[in-house]
C-alpha cells in the first residue's frame, strides 16, 4: 500500500544539529546540519 507523500513528510522526525544537539528550524529546502547558533560560532 503506498503512502501519502503528505503524510510521509509529516513522520519524519526533526532534525537536530550535529554539533549541540539542538532541534534546527528548518527551512524548504534547507541542507544545513548545523543550527544557526553553531553556524555563527564557525564564522568567528
Amino acid at each position: 500500500m503506498l503512502q501519502n507523500p503528505l503524510e510521509f513528510f509529516r513522520q519524519l522526525p526533526q532534525k537536530e544539529c550535529a554539533e549541540c544537539g539542538e532541534m534546527i528550524e528548518e527551512q524548504a529546502e534547507s541542507y544545513l546540519m548545523e543550527c544557526d547558533h553553531c553556524l555563527s560560532k564557525r564564522d568567528e
